[in-house]
């Protein structure tokens, strides 16, 4: 591998780990999403009884809590891809760190933000008031894995 090539993926492994950390940090400490727990996202008075009972309750529980191996693994997968994906366009986006920072995060934050609006709104009848937190939450995760991308992959 070339050295350009081992410093994508070093990128794209070092925004991994910080994507899950920042996911534990928002939506399993704050948010709650771990079992037992109520937090930001599962009160029964503003959260759905539906994603309540699909994260919680009805077997099979989501594989997040049943083996998080695997979802934590296609998070670095994703962050690979994302890696790669920043620079293939870097060179035709602006020159300052920060500009790039911002695409980047929008990028991803977008994303998760279509996931969100489709699953847990559409299909499980989320209310807004708790989305909302949530995409503060993967906002949050998002600009924390593309301040790593960006610092790490850098033009010469």
């Amino acid at each position: 591998m070339k050295g350009n090539s081992i410093r994508v993926v070093s990128a794209g492994l070092a925004g991994g780990l910080v994507f899950c950390i920042s996911n534990f940090l928002t939506f399993g400490l704050l948010g709650g999403s771990r079992i037992g727990q109520t937090g930001l996202l599962f009160n029964p008075a503003t959260q759905s009884a539906k994603v309540i009972a699909v994260w919680k309750t009805i077997e099979p529980l989501p594989v997040l809590t049943q083996a998080p191996y695997i979802i934590l693994l296609g998070w670095f997968v994703f962050s690979l891809y994302y890696a790669f994906l920043y620079r293939s366009v870097m060179a035709a986006w602006p020159k300052k760190l920060f500009s790039r920072f911002w695409r980047l995060t929008l990028i991803v934050w977008v994303t998760t933000f279509f996931f969100e609006f489709m699953g847990p709104f559409n299909l499980l009848h989320e209310h807004l008031q708790v989305q909302w937190i949530e995409f503060v939450f993967w906002l949050i995760s998002s600009a924390a894995f593309s301040f790593v991308i960006t610092r790490i992959i850098k033009e010469k």
